[in-house]
């Protein structure tokens, strides 16, 4: 059996690194366009998204629009979603903790 203390504190280093890779991807941004740039939306890298752009010239067909914003979103949903994991694997590989498991 492992030393428990080592292991506590393994822990907390752990809970420390989670913490500044948590605060790191609240600053980090990811950009998603679609329709050649005329939508382009801009997210954190806790998925939240901070700006919406949209050229004036994609406004004149409503349906055309809401499908580009959706694809943008979507779009800087999963590189969002794909920073962050890579950040947390990071913390992982350094901790010596097996590949998948955050």
């Amino acid at each position: 059996m492992k030393d428990p203390m080592k292991m506590l504190k393994q822990v907390q280093q752990m809970q420390d690194r989670m913490s500044k890779v948590q605060a790191e991807l609240e600053s980090e941004t990811v950009e998603a366009t679609a329709g050649g740039g005329a939508v382009r939306v801009v997210a954190t890298g806790n998925q939240k998204i901070v700006s919406v752009t949209i050229d004036p010239a994609a406004a004149s067909d409503t349906e055309m629009l809401q499908d580009l914003v959706v694809v943008a979103v979507n779009d800087a949903m999963e590189k969002s979603k794909q920073l962050a994991a890579s950040k947390m694997q990071a913390v992982a590989s350094g901790l010596g903790l097996p590949p998948g498991l955050m």
